[in-house]
């Protein structure tokens, strides 16, 4: 859409100043741009190690409970993990700052370790003991995978936001601000030139009316 102005010089300057300023704008928004690119990328890489890590090792605890499953019985199971938990985890919320972009962080304090299981060995079996140790063992790999999702989905989002800034002023206030500036400018030029010829048509009539009344002079005193 054509930037409607009035072909002023008090435009003129206001359009030069509106595009230094998107000039010096669109140049901040691609270097934030660039650099939450890089460090998305950095979290993205974070993300699938962790995500493979923890997709493995809940895979493996899976296996072990289904063979537990078919020793024990499903009612045994669940008899065993209703028992209150050998250790509480607490996860402390804070938040970070990235290129402009507030991401949250998740500290955890205690889990990870159980001193003792739950439930007595007496009706329960290996496989069971032994994912109930490595899900403890996993927690801390859970809350950061989940940190590090949380601030991939909204640098993704500022990403876009950003993009669209960026394409905006590129393709759109800059050009038009440019043509803008271009068509005050040549209107002004053809003003001046409209101005100076008008000026020379009167200087000529001036002249000629003078070289008239020079002439009406010189002729007078002959009669």
């Amino acid at each position: 859409m054509a930037i409607r102005v009035n072909p002023t010089r008090m435009e003129l300057t206001r359009l030069k100043k509106r595009l230094k300023t998107a000039v010096k704008g669109h140049k901040l928004l691609k270097d934030k741009r660039d650099e939450m690119v890089r460090q998305f990328m950095l979290y993205i890489r974070r993300n699938r190690e962790l995500r493979a890590e923890v997709e493995e090792a809940l895979g493996r605890d899976m296996k072990r409970v289904a063979i537990a499953s078919a020793r024990m019985g499903d009612a045994a199971i669940g008899e065993a993990l209703l028992s209150e938990a050998g250790g509480d985890v607490s996860v402390t919320v804070g938040e970070r700052n990235i290129m402009g972009v507030t991401v949250p962080t998740f500290a955890s304090q205690g889990g990870g370790q159980i001193a003792d299981l739950p439930y007595s060995f007496a009706f329960t079996s290996a496989e069971l003991d032994g994912a109930v140790l490595d899900l403890a063992d996993l927690m801390p790999k859970l809350i950061e995978l989940a940190q590090v999702e949380k601030t991939c989905s909204m640098l993704a989002d500022e990403i876009e936001k950003t993009r669209r800034r960026v394409n905006a002023l590129e393709h759109v206030m800059i050009p038009e601000t440019q043509k803008a500036i271009k068509f005050i400018t040549m209107k002004l030029e053809d003003n001046e030139r409209s101005n100076v010829t008008r000026l020379m048509k009167v200087k000529d009539m001036i002249l000629k009316e003078q070289q008239q009344a020079r002439q009406q002079y010189t002729v007078q005193p002959n009669h």
